[in-house]
């Protein structure tokens, strides 16, 4: 059976006779070229022949067309801080610099890169007529905080009209981009919207489920599917995640599979995910990447289920550990094989921190993905730069990535469960949701006068 037409079963809660499998190849495509992530994500011909690349390697049975959340941002007005090894972070929010939403307007789709990934789109679609295309579109809530910054937190609290106008516009925007894609042949449209995993399931229907919902219909009216990816520690959120009518939802590593299933299922509604992303498919080996992801198969089962990684793919993930993902899938004697094998586990070294405390200064330690790749984990590390500058000297903060080794043991040390993370002289405070600058300036304080 061809990819696409295995991803429309799955989506439709038809059983399968093989799980299809999706990798989010975004930025990492250009690494088989040899590019780096700015060279690779501003040129049409370099992410048409990545993306081939990465077909031929991953034999998947669907791909995105390009995995860069700051598309839409960048057409906008945001200025973005472009880096070798991930795809560009906005650095500059247009509502708080003077503008007013009234003042924005839904970009031309000629506008900034959008004609690049819609060319790239119609590309791929004419070369590869029986795979599914994925157009990945900004969710509107995390196009939102890229137009506001963090402070839609408070405005949520302060001025809930103002942030359902908001919406309204994002919203409208994603339909624009929704439209083009579908237009330009994705059979797929991927409402990424990692940024909602920072607020409650009251905070999720009051401004997210309408606007989603609206978008959902649109793309099953235009005869597309929809697929709702959220990364982050989103498991408050997955059943209102359901309720908005997409036909699959994609989840990361931080929320049990066997939990997305059965509450997806619950709502006839496919799913996806959710291979390790760091500690497995960056810096683990062809083993462990078969391992995990035969788990994955196991519990998904061939019933609504897509095998795809966690989240985006890091630029640097050893293509051998794909290579071997996909094999797997193709080869039933192989996965009977390994489950029959004795699973192997590594064990992480913990770090010793005897000499990593200080009884003046406190000290904070943010676990995250990587800041300058994952917009919650980017949006929690400038509220933790935010909180802390009045404090000088008094307060010491680090970002811990755990796309490098050293990141990973200081998640296990300090006993980290999910990411994003802030830690303070030991103690895990603020988990996968940005708390607010007051709230953090208070535990700065409680710390430093149980110092003194």
């Amino acid at each position: 059976m061809k990819g696409l037409e295995l991803i429309k079963k799955a989506m439709k809660l038809e059983k399968v006779e093989r799980i299809p499998w999706v990798p989010f190849v975004g930025a990492h495509a250009g690494s088989l070229l040899g590019l780096t992530a700015t060279e690779f994500l501003q040129s049409t011909g370099k992410i048409v022949e990545g993306v081939n690349k990465a077909i031929e390697l991953y034999k998947p049975d669907g791909i995105p067309v390009a995995f860069d959340l700051q598309i839409e941002a960048e057409a906008l007005g945001c200025k973005l801080a472009w880096a070798d090894d991930n795809p560009p972070a906005v650095i500059s929010h247009p509502l708080t610099e003077g503008l007013t939403v009234d003042d924005l307007q839904v970009p031309c789709p000629c506008k900034g890169r959008i004609p690049m990934v819609m060319e790239a789109t119609r590309q791929l679609r004419e070369q590869h007529p029986e795979m599914a295309l994925y157009g990945l579109i900004t969710g509107p809530f995390t196009l939102a905080l890229h137009l506001l910054g963090t402070d839609i937190f408070m405005q949520m609290m302060m001025d809930p009209d103002a942030t359902n106008k908001l919406m309204r516009f994002t919203t409208d925007v994603a339909k624009m981009m929704a439209s083009n894609y579908i237009e330009a042949g994705a059979d797929v449209i991927a409402i990424v919207d990692p940024m909602t995993s920072q607020i409650d399931p009251m905070s999720f229907e009051t401004f997210v489920s309408p606007h989603v919902k609206e978008i959902n219909d649109f793309i099953r009216e235009a005869n597309a599917l929809s697929s709702f990816f959220v990364c982050g520690n989103a498991q408050q959120n997955i059943e209102v995640m359901c309720q908005t009518n997409p036909d699959n939802i994609s989840i990361d590593e931080n929320i049990p599979l066997d939990f997305v299933r059965d509450m997806a299922l619950k709502h006839n509604v496919s799913f996806g995910g959710n291979i390790k992303l760091t500690v497995v498919l960056l810096m683990g080996d062809e083993e462990a990447s078969r391992r995990d992801a035969l788990e994955c198969m196991d519990i998904g089962g061939k019933k609504g289920f897509i095998l795809a990684p966690g989240c985006d793919l890091a630029m640097e993930t050893p293509q051998e550990n794909l290579i071997a993902i996909s094999e797997l899938i193709h080869n039933e004697v192989l996965q009977g094989e390994l489950r029959a094998s004795e699973a192997t586990t590594d064990n992480i070294e913990l770090l010793d921190l005897t000499n990593h405390w200080n009884n003046k200064k406190v000290i904070i330690d943010v676990i995250t993905l990587d800041s300058s790749s994952c917009a919650p984990c980017q949006y929690m590390v400038k509220a933790l730069e935010r909180a802390s500058e009045s404090y000088g000297e008094q307060v010491i903060y680090k970002e811990h990535s755990i796309k490098e080794k050293k990141g990973v043991q200081m998640m296990a040390t300090l006993g980290v469960k999910n990411i994003p993370t802030i830690v303070i002289d030991g103690n895990v405070e603020f988990i996968s949701q940005i708390p607010p600058i007051n709230d953090i300036k208070a535990k700065i304080d409680h710390y430093l006068k149980n110092k003194n």
